[in-house]
C-alpha cells in the first residue's frame, strides 16, 4: 500500500464520518483544494478518498459543479435493504441445497468468528473503542455471507446484491452508538447462527426466510445509529484534529 493510499483511507475514513454524523450537510461542496489544505496533503489522495467515498454512496460528482454531499434518505437506504434481503434471501435459498460437509465447517467458522468480534465489541466503551474494532466487525460480517454467495454460485444475484449491501458498509456508519445498541447487536450475532443451523439442516426456506428477516433487522440497527448519531453533531475538523 503507497503512501498515498493510506492518507486516502485516513481522509476518507474522517470526512464518512462527519457525513454520517451530520456535521457535513447534504448538499455541502466538497472541494479538493480546500480538503488539501485542511489535511495537509497533496490533491491525489484527496481526489482517491472522494472516488472511495462516490462508491459507497456517500457523494456524488456534479459536472462543473465538483464534489457534493449526498442526501442519506430513509426511503433510499430502506428500499437498497429491502432489494439486498429479497436478493440475500434467495442465494441462501439455493445454497442450502449445495454445501458440501467442508463448506459447511467452513461457515461455522466464519459465524464463530463473527460472534467472537461481536462479543468484544460489546465489551469496549462507546468512541475510540468501538471503533477500532468495527472494521473486523465489518468483514467478519461480509466473510459469513459471502461463503454463502460462493456456494449458491449465482453470479448476477450476488453482483446485485454486494451492490446493495455497499451503501452504507463502510466501517465508520456501524460505529457510532452507545450500549443502547448492544441488543441489536446480539441479535444481528443470533441470527447469523439461526441462518448457520437452517443451511446445516438443509432447510432451504426456513434459511431464505432467515436471511430476509436477517437483512431487514440489520436495516433496523443502521437507522437506529443515523438517528443516534444525528442528535450528537461535533466539529469534524476538530475530530479529525485529534486524529493527527
Amino acid at each position: 500500500m503507497t503512501l498515498d493510499s493510506t492518507k486516502a483511507d485516513d481522509i476518507a475514513l474522517v470526512i464518512e464520518e462527519a457525513i454520517v454524523s451530520g456535521e457535513l450537510a447534504p448538499g455541502t461542496v466538497l472541494r479538493q483544494e480546500q480538503l488539501s489544505e485542511q489535511f495537509n496533503v497533496s490533491r491525489t489522495p484527496v481526489r482517491e478518498a472522494l472516488r472511495r467515498l462516490a462508491a459507497l454512496g456517500l457523494v456524488s460528482f456534479v459536472p462543473n459543479r465538483g464534489v457534493r454531499v449526498r442526501t442519506i434518505a430513509r426511503e433510499e437506504l430502506h428500499e437498497a435493504f429491502m432489494v439486498r434481503a429479497e436478493l440475500e434471501g434467495l442465494a441462501t435459498e439455493v445454497a442450502a441445497t449445495k454445501f458440501t460437509p467442508e463448506e459447511l465447517e467452513e461457515l461455522e467458522e466464519s459465524e464463530k468468528r463473527f460472534s467472537r468480534i461481536s462479543q468484544e465489541l460489546r465489551s469496549r466503551e462507546p468512541g475510540d473503542e468501538r471503533r477500532s474494532i468495527m472494521g473486523d466487525w465489518v468483514r467478519a460480517n461480509h466473510a459469513f455471507h459471502d461463503v454463502i454467495y460462493r456456494v449458491a454460485a449465482l453470479p448476477l444475484v450476488e453482483q446485485m446484491a454486494k451492490s446493495a449491501r455497499r451503501t452504507f458498509s463502510g466501517p465508520a456508519v456501524w460505529a457510532p452508538g452507545d450500549h443502547s445498541l448492544d441488543g441489536l447487536y446480539v441479535k444481528n450475532a443470533e441470527q447469523h447462527r439461526a441462518i448457520k443451523h437452517a443451511l446445516m439442516a438443509g432447510s432451504a426456506a426456513g434459511a431464505r426466510e432467515l436471511a430476509r428477516e436477517h437483512v431487514m433487522s440489520s436495516f433496523i440497527l443502521l437507522e437506529t445509529i443515523l438517528e443516534q448519531v444525528g442528535a450528537q453533531p461535533r466539529d469534524w475538523q476538530k475530530s479529525r484534529a485529534s486524529r493527527s
